[in-house]
């Protein structure tokens, strides 16, 4: 049975990625550090899909990732290569981005979100080993990423390789997921997990403070701070989880945006920036500043609206990833032929439909005698049919 907290977190996570590329506010990254949740959840499932099948589930985890973003590369890879691009071998990176996959200018802006899908990929393919060794020594490979990272931001590490960067900003809040599956955070007591989140917390939002990048408060251009901030945010969020938030599906919309987006969020995640590029040249043809609240938000709104439009279209290329019934809008209760029998009306059959299911091989009980209903008096219960096999 899904948790579906975790996939309000992950509809909220999805929603505030969109919302900030295109207004780019900073206090959002503060509010809610989408990216380290969405790495979090995803910490989690792999954790449990490698218990469930083993080294297997990484292809199996690639099986659901990659077709997705051939989608994307059989769009923009050629509209790129006939606008500039020069064509080189790297050009496969986009079937497989173990490394970043190349661009030309407008590519590199609308496709930018690529780099969540290497770190994903890399952790993937990382994630059977490193389970079997956070699982014989949780903390230090819980404080390794972080110990790395502090050791790249204060210069020990100069001019880092793009992996180890992203395993360090990033890799421990996958490993929170590891906690998460493995319950580890659901046993730490209240006054354990809290006061260590109130500790990291406040030392993230102190480096934060004392090292503003180029877009102020904005934690995506403050490695350290981001990690930290966002670890104390999964210890309470995830951590914390409510055993379940019913009221979800008490609300009929909310509970299938959840669902759908749940379902769609690799296809929302990469179509939307494209459009975020698109759009925000048009605001000055219609007289808005880049920042006038009304185009703004006129921006989130149409932003919503296409991507909506492109999910209808090839959303369903995650059910095929998936091994799902492909479906135009995720989340239809789908009614069993016991369902439609049970909902059928009631009425006597109609004349000769005994002979009818009988030459099509149907069993007709014989009727039964009165002694086969002891105690229930003459014509207490009438014959029952005899039911067919299990499914």
């Amino acid at each position: 049975m899904r948790n579906r907290y975790l996939d309000l977190l992950r509809f909220l996570a999805i929603l505030r990625v969109v919302t900030y590329h295109v207004t780019g506010y900073a206090t959002l990254t503060l509010v809610f550090p989408a990216m380290s949740v969405m790495f979090a959840l995803a910490g989690s499932l792999m954790a449990a899909s490698l218990d469930r099948s083993g080294a297997h589930a990484v292809g199996r985890r690639l099986r659901r990732l990659l077709p997705s973003l051939w989608v994307v590369a059989a769009v923009f890879v050629p509209a790129m290569l006939l606008t500039g691009l020069a064509f080189s071998p790297k050009v496969l990176l986009w079937l497989f981005p173990i490394g970043d996959p190349p661009a030309n200018y407008w590519g590199g802006l609308a496709l930018s979100p690529i780099w969540y899908l290497r770190d994903y990929l890399w952790f993937v393919l990382a994630s059977p080993f490193v389970l079997w060794l956070f699982r014989r020594a949780p903390l230090p490979t819980l404080a390794a990423p972080y110990l790395l990272l502090v050791a790249i931001e204060v210069g020990v590490l100069a001019n880092p390789p793009t992996v180890l960067r992203e395993f360090g900003l990033y890799f421990g809040a996958w490993l929170l997921g590891f906690a998460h599956h493995d319950g580890l955070l659901r046993r730490m007591r209240n006054r354990v997990l809290l006061p260590v989140a109130a500790v990291v917390g406040a030392a993230g939002l102190a480096w934060i403070v004392a090292h503003p990048g180029p877009r102020g408060y904005d934690i995506n251009d403050i490695p350290l701070g981001n990690a930290l901030w966002s670890a104390a945010f999964i210890l309470v969020a995830i951590g914390r989880a409510p055993a379940g938030v019913t009221w979800v599906d008490r609300v009929p919309v909310l509970g299938r945006a959840v669902t759908v987006v749940n379902r769609r969020a690799l296809t929302v995640y990469l179509w939307h920036m494209p459009f975020v590029v698109l759009l925000t040249p048009l605001v000055g043809l219609v007289g808005w500043s880049p920042r006038d609240p009304v185009g703004l938000w006129l921006r989130v709104g149409l932003v919503f609206a296409l991507v909506g439009v492109v999910t209808l279209m090839v959303g369903w290329v995650e059910d095929v990833a998936a091994r799902r019934t492909p479906e135009l809008v995720p989340g239809e209760p789908r009614r069993t032929v016991a369902d439609r029998a049970a909902a059928a009306p009631a009425g006597p059959a109609p004349a000769g439909a005994e002979d009818a299911l009988v030459g099509v091989g149907a069993r007709v009980p014989a009727p039964r005698r009165p002694a086969e209903d002891p105690g229930r008096g003459d014509g207490a219960r009438a014959a029952r049919p005899d039911t067919p096999g299990g499914d």
